[in-house]
């Protein structure tokens, strides 16, 4: 099935390790409504916020492998033990896409700290301040959560930099020194 928590704490790259978790809301006539929240722990962009009146194993698998492809393979991903976390069909396609699947012990959501805390922000900033006439709604107002929270919110653990900001000097730090390095390797630019 995957391992479990404890064995990486704490992330040291982009892309090292993901989490994913879901929030509950209610639509105005009471409609569920299930919210599955992708973050990467090191530079902590919410990568992904999708919202359904039902997210099965599927769906989460889908959502997975739209940012696999657009952002790159996680070395891993950290979730709680629950049923669409579990489930086969997604720990079999998480391990066929090359990541490694980190569970955390039930009753212990101290150890996916980083999810769980932009969850509480996102409930108490959003959710519990808005009244969702229903589904597209509500996903058309917690993905505008979302882009302010990586493009505009500093974080301090990040340097006072937003998340979008923290990667893209990550990046740039590093293909920067990459390029060094291949200049010291071959003594120009191409290979």
């Amino acid at each position: 099935m995957g391992s479990t928590g404890g064995i990486v704490n704490k992330a040291g790259y982009p892309n090292h390790v993901w989490s994913y978790d879901f929030v509950e809301d209610r639509a105005e006539r009471g409609g569920k409504l299930r919210i599955l929240v992708i973050i990467d722990e090191y530079t902590r962009e919410c990568l992904a916020i999708g919202v359904e009146p039902s997210i099965p194993a599927l769906v989460v698998t889908r959502m997975l492998e739209w940012l696999f492809l657009t952002r790159g393979v996680p070395k891993y991903i950290r979730s709680d033990n629950g049923p669409e976390f579990i489930s086969k069909a997604v720990c079999q396609w998480v391990k066929e896409s090359g990541c490694q699947t980190l569970f955390i012990k039930p009753g212990s959501p101290w150890e996916n700290g980083y999810i769980e805390s932009f969850n509480d922000k996102l409930r108490d900033e959003c959710l519990n301040r808005e009244v969702f006439r229903n589904g597209g709604e509500a996903q058309a107002i917690v993905e505008a959560f979302r882009q302010e929270y990586n493009n505009y919110r500093p974080h301090s653990s990040l340097g006072y930099l937003t998340p979008a900001e923290f990667a893209r000097r990550y990046y740039e730090k590093n293909q920067i020194k990459g390029v060094k390095q291949l200049v010291e390797k071959t003594g120009s630019l191409s290979l």
